[in-house]
């Protein structure tokens, strides 16, 4: 018996269950054809953030100095903050990895995405990495600086 049912295993693997015939192929799944911004040459190049993208830019610098500072304030409790933990937030803001961010596109607009933006697409291409890392560490350390500069830090 035990030699019947091998030799049956052995040809069910080599020849295939036959199950393709009589149930036919699977179903293909559904294709979806999504294709990537395609970035102006100040997009791809410029270390800068261009004028198109500063709101987002804007708006995520802020949201990671807004989540710096909420980690800075759980360690003291409700003590107050002092001027170098202040400091420290704005640092440790601007200089931290940016690689989560990216430029999508909606509707034809060039938009940034990433944590506290609202550009999230439940299906979308993300370009990320080449400038705007730098970008969004440059100009967070140009308005880190503006900040300190009208609160007098």
């Amino acid at each position: 018996m035990r030699a019947a049912l091998a030799a049956w295993l052995l040809l069910s693997l080599l020849g295939g269950t036959g199950a393709e015939d009589t149930c036919g192929d699977a179903p293909a799944a559904p294709s979806r054809s999504i294709p990537a911004p395609q970035l102006s040459p100040e997009e791809r190049l410029s270390p800068h953030m261009p004028e198109s993208l500063r709101c987002d830019a804007c708006h995520a610098i802020a949201f990671q100095i807004e989540e710096q500072l909420r980690k800075a304030e759980g360690k003291v409790g409700k003590k107050a903050l002092k001027e170098s933990d202040y400091t420290e937030v704005l640092e440790r803001s601007c200089s931290q990895d940016w690689e989560s961010y990216g430029l999508l596109e909606l509707d034809g607009e060039k938009r940034l995405s990433g944590p506290g933006l609202r550009t999230q697409q439940p299906l979308s291409v993300l370009v990320s990495g080449g400038p705007w890392p730098g970008s969004s560490s440059a100009d967070s350390v140009r308005r880190a600086g503006n900040y300190s500069v009208t609160r007098g830090l």
